[in-house]
């Protein structure tokens, strides 16, 4: 082990730009007066926000350009371990089974910016491109969105997406000769590509176009999201022929999922007005329409949907139907959630369970696959379970073992006799196995393996701890290292959390958290901190609304717990988060600045009183709350991270005697769900609280990505410069060195 030149060379004396102050504008928060005095940053186009901008990033340029020798290392490393073959599970099209049908899936031989979808017929067939996203764009800044295949296997509709947005174009392709139709369908957000059986069009959703006309040109919209609509598009029609087949006016709040039913007999509705696992549940009977959906052309009515469940209650989610009969995965009366079904033919019909709640373990997906059978996937203390049980009767058939890890996608039809399922860890790259069910027992071989050339897994270890929050809450964390760590407190620990929405953080593989661990020796740990879904809605509500607190408690436990055990100290500890994540960093950094040693804070959501009033900020008001109620004001204004800024090294803090970490904050310029003037108001506040002659001497710099989003379909290269330079900066603000 030795330093690194660059380790020992000094700062360079940073010199902030300022931000105007603009000290006018005051808001009236139920008799509460909170000034907003950077409102100006949410104008992104502006020229002053540009400006502002351009500044900050030569401050960034100029602290990272004193971290190169960590980050030419860096990146060295990681892109030759990137530089290994990726595959996903394969999804079959096409007649019948076996040698009559065509595998789909996607593949990255190594460093292309993304992966391209790839067919061939059977599996012993020669597997060819179909659609490759790496030719949408000479510099990789549009990617795939989302896929569908007619059930044929005869087109591929696809939507593309530039800079990272959520705003998706869908295109159509003939499979046969890869020639493209000229169906062009845009405005397409929050949605699913659902094709009928006929393979004569699909179901879709988007919001109406701008009354001006504007093109999807400019760097961002920031508007609200409202009514939400769902056409059915005919393949050679444009789409201004396209049939509205359901929109709310009443409700512009509301956002529409289709899924045609694998009979292809209904056409499902889910309906939700934010991000809780909750929704409203309709179908209609495609067979009904006397004319089918060409009889809707030209009309003014909609498709006659049913009204399943016309509550937000609870979450109900397809699992299967057998004509009338459906089955549904669902958290009614079951926090742990089950499977439920009804007869929608019988009116007075009531649900049964055919998989009660478990008692402990979380049902996290069921499959029906070969006719009556159903793979199902528990999590049981963050790590997953598979099991085989009947569709009709949900008794376990057969335990099906897997290792320690995650179960990232299941796929197979009750038409199938073969599920594909892709499993990864800490230590397991990725394996997909194959699965024939129709075995009277079901074993799963490796159809694939995903090796990484220079890995070894016996070099590190991975483990589960649990550790007691302030309140006394036991809270599961994965920590992962190089085996035989002395836990002496020396060694630099990268602590992740999310904690939010219901989103259960599982073990999965990092080539950049192997360079981390081999070469910087850092300790690399993953808190399951509550909010998440890793025990159910009772631990998701345990760190929403008015319990948010507990969420950054149970964040700066973990922190404590990894000095107390002796795997760092608070000058090597550093934390990181993306989005809600970002928020829980920016939140522990006002609230525990003298714990960590570095802080990385990604797309955050910073201003707790207006999110909602950006894009589809709104939905977040079921885990958050919204500042125009009185109560739920009262919560957000005491961490918002924007409204929470302080001098950490004045007395009264709890931080007293000390200052803010150093500091990396990143976001991007075409985030179109977490708006960038969260970041960037964030920043101007805490610059304002460390402004010329206080002791803050760490730096605080922000780290803005042209021509990407919140964080989906980012290049190859992209991916592998962000990591270098948010790593080679705690390595170097933290005094780490490089091992060979």
């Amino acid at each position: 082990m030795g330093s690194l030149a660059a380790a020992d060379e000094p700062l360079p004396q940073l010199k902030y730009p300022q931000a105007r102050r603009d000290d006018s504008i005051v808001d009236d928060y139920h008799g509460v007066l909170v000034p907003d005095p950077y409102r100006w940053m949410e104008q992104l186009d502006s020229e002053e926000v540009k400006e502002f901008v351009g500044a900050q990033a030569a401050v960034a340029d100029a602290v990272l350009s004193t971290c190169d020798e960590h980050r030419g290392r860096l990146r060295k490393q990681l892109t030759a371990l990137f530089d290994h073959p990726r595959f996903r599970a394969p999804f079959k099209r096409g007649v019948g089974s076996g040698s009559g049908s065509y595998y789909y899936y996607f593949h990255n031989p190594g460093l292309r910016p993304h992966s391209a979808l790839y067919v061939q017929h059977g599996l012993g067939g020669d597997p060819s491109v179909l659609l490759d996203p790496n030719a949408f764009s000479d510099d990789g800044t549009v990617s795939l969105g989302m896929v569908g295949v007619s059930d044929a296997g005869d087109y591929l509709a696809y939507g593309t997406s530039a800079s990272g947005s959520d705003w998706v174009t869908i295109r159509v392709m003939r499979v046969s000769d890869r020639e493209h139709l000229p169906d062009t369908l845009n405005w397409v957000k929050f949605s699913r590509i659902a094709w009928t059986r006929d393979g004569l069009g699909f179901f879709y959703s988007r919001f109406p176009a701008p009354r001006d006309g504007e093109a999807l040109d400019s760097g961002i919209k920031t508007d609200v999201n409202l009514n939400h609509e769902v056409y059915y598009h005919f393949l050679g029609t444009d789409q201004t022929q396209d049939v509205l087949c359901w929109r709310d006016p009443d409700h512009p709040k509301y956002i529409y999922i289709p899924e045609v039913t694998e009979d292809g007999k209904y056409v499902i509705l889910s309906v939700s007005e934010t991000s809780d696992p909750v929704n409203k549940l309709y179908y209609c009977d495609l067979s009904s329409l006397a004319h089918g959906l060409e009889g809707m052309k030209g009309t003014d009515g909609m498709l006659p949907f049913v009204k399943l469940v016309d509550k937000f209650e609870a979450y109900y989610g397809l699992i299967a139907n057998d004509g009338t009969e459906f089955t549904f995965l669902t958290n009614k009366d079951a926090p742990r959630y089950k499977l439920s079904r009804v007869d929608v033919g019988e009116p007075e019909s009531s649900w049964t369970d055919v998989l009660p709640e478990h008692d402990k373990a979380v049902l996290e997906s069921a499959c029906a696959v070969h006719g009556d059978k159903l793979l199902v996937n528990y999590l049981s203390d963050v790590k997953y379970v598979l099991q085989m049980r009947s569709l009709v009767t949900g008794e376990l058939l057969h335990d099906i073992p897997i290792d320690i890890g995650t179960v990232n996608g299941i796929s197979g039809r009750r038409v199938d006799s073969e599920v594909f399922v892709e499993f990864a860890s800490f230590l397991t790259p990725g394996i997909i196995y194959r699965c024939d069910v129709s075995a009277e027992v079901p074993e799963m071989s490796v159809y694939r393996e995903i090796s990484v050339p220079g890995f070894d897994r016996n070099e590190f270890e991975a483990k589960q701890v649990f550790y007691p929050s302030k309140d006394g809450t036991k809270i599961p964390m994965f920590i992962v290292s190089k085996k035989d760590l002395n836990l002496n407190g020396s060694h630099p620990a990268l602590l992740f959390g999310y904690g939010g929405f219901g989103m259960s953080v599982t073990p999965q593989f990092s080539v950049t958290r192997v360079v981390l661990m081999r070469h910087l020796g850092f300790v690399a740990c993953v808190a399951n901190v509550r909010g998440g879904g890793e025990y159910g809605e009772g631990w998701h509500r345990a760190g929403a609304l008015a319990s948010k607190q507990n969420c950054f408690d149970d964040f700066a436990a973990a922190g404590e717990f990894l000095v107390a055990a002796g795997y760092t100290n608070p000058t090597r500890l550093c934390i990181e988060g993306g989005s809600n994540g970002g928020l829980l960093v920016a939140a522990c950094l006002n609230q525990r600045p003298d714990l960590f040693g570095c802080a990385l804070a990604h797309v955050g959501v910073m201003d707790m009183l207006r999110f909602h009033k950006f894009t589809i900020g709104r939905a977040w008001t079921c885990d958050f709350g919204c500042s125009e109620n009185e109560e739920e004001f009262h919560w957000l204004i005491k961490y918002s991270p924007l409204h929470n800024v302080r001098r950490p090294w004045e007395k009264g803090g709890r931080g007293w005697g000390g200052q803010y970490p150093p500091t990396l904050l990143l976001t991007a310029d075409h985030d179109d769900r977490v708006v960038p003037s969260h970041t960037l108001k964030f920043l101007a506040h805490v610059l304002r609280a460390g402004e010329e002659g206080s002791p803050q001497t760490n730096p605080i710099i922000a780290r803005i990505e042209r021509k990407s989003g919140h964080g989906c379909g980012r290049s190859t290269q992209k991916i592998i410069d962000e990591a270098a330079d948010r790593y080679a900066f705690a390595a170097k603000m933290m005094g780490v060195s490089w091992i060979d």
